[in-house]
């Protein structure tokens, strides 16, 4: 059974520690782990199961490799319920972990949450599609045999002006640069130029005008999942940071028996515990009733509080925290929690707007 692979650790086991996004996108796929997390549909799509996303990401972050972690939470929270949209085989194989699909939406013509300011153009003429643009930042784009690809079918900034359209990784005009980054080195993350592509119609995803409405739908899924993973990431770092503490002395004394270090690791255990039961009291308003708001406050808060928890812990550190496998490289690799999938700030504002609603359902 997936789960109990998942709950006891045996199912990555043999993906060593040097095994890369696509191995342990296939496992995950082969044993049934990404069609169990999608085991529900509903009139709008597919919809996750929180616990069994949150179990997934779990079991891929104690491998220790942020970037294949981030390769498979985007991949399994974000692109598979939009890739289900298409027609074809391409939905199957991803599921099933025999190919990974990158989601091209991050625009190489605008910033990366302005989403209707994108340069990348489709243009619908009968059975044929044509795409132009280029994307970046893109999670898997080195190794992706699809790409989700989120690109204006008409001018302005409107939010029906949108479509998404799925393009083979092969097909002729689609080039594919690796990112000049020693970062998240798992997550195969490029840069992608799509010119003179040329698509049937069928590549079309949905109905043309649908894309940002569909990428809202889903979102809120992504955040979701994002909160799982920095509770997961934050308390793997927590547990060997309070073994280090414990070990590491000054003045014939360990560091975890002084009353400041003790106060302010007990301050990053409630915070990270707040963490957890925030998006286990949310999860189900968010994939369900696909709630902006209540993603935005997930997203608001692993920004708020990943960053923090992990620089105290680099602090505890000390030297030790800039080599290659200290806590520094970490904290930097974690700073994707507020800036992927919008901005810390955007996100607030988009609190800030739902303010009402949420002082009303605190007063209740």
């Amino acid at each position: 059974m997936p789960d109990a692979a998942l709950l006891d650790g045996t199912l990555l086991s043999t993906a060593d520690a040097e095994a890369g996004g696509a191995r342990v996108w296939r496992e995950l796929g082969a044993a049934g782990v990404l069609r169990e997390q999608y085991r529900r549909r509903t009139a709008t799509g597919l919809v996750a199961d929180p616990a069994r996303l949150a179990a997934t990401l779990r079991a891929v972050d104690a491998r220790g490799d942020n970037g294949v972690t981030l390769s498979v939470l985007v991949q399994s929270a974000s692109a598979l319920p939009i890739l289900a949209t298409a027609t074809g085989p391409a939905f199957d194989r991803v599921a099933d972990g025999e190919a990974e699909v990158a989601l091209a939406a991050t625009d190489a013509a605008a910033a990366g949450s302005d989403l209707t300011g994108l340069g990348t153009e489709v243009e619908l003429d009968g059975d044929v599609v044509r795409l132009e643009g280029a994307k970046r930042w893109v999670t898997t784009a080195t190794r992706a045999e699809y790409f989700l690809v989120l690109a204006r079918h008409r001018p302005g900034r409107h939010f029906t002006a949108f479509t998404w359209v799925l393009v083979p990784a092969d097909t002729a005009g689609v080039r594919v640069t690796r990112a000049a980054t020693t970062l998240l080195a798992g997550a195969g993350t490029g840069h992608v130029e799509f010119s003179g592509v040329r698509l049937p119609s069928s590549a079309v995803l949905g109905r043309p005008g649908r894309g940002l409405a569909l990428f809202a739908r889903h979102m809120g899924t992504e955040r979701l999942a994002g909160a799982q993973w920095a509770t997961a990431l934050t308390s793997r770092v927590l547990a060997q940071t309070r073994t280090r503490l414990s070990r590491r002395a000054i003045d014939g004394r360990a560091l975890w028996d002084h009353d400041t270090v003790r106060q302010e690791f007990a301050g990053c255990l409630v915070r990270v515990r707040e963490l957890r039961a925030l998006y286990e009291a949310l999860g189900e308003r968010v994939v369900e009733e696909h709630d902006l708001t209540s993603g935005a406050v997930l997203k608001a808060a692993v920004g708020l509080t990943a960053d923090d928890v992990l620089s105290r812990c680099a602090r505890w550190q000390g030297a030790d925290g800039f080599a290659d496998d200290g806590l520094q490289l970490l904290r930097a690799e974690a700073a994707v929690f507020g800036i992927g999938g919008g901005v810390t700030e955007l996100m607030l504002g988009t609190v800030a707007d739902g303010a009402e609603a949420l002082l009303a359902e605190l007063r209740a």
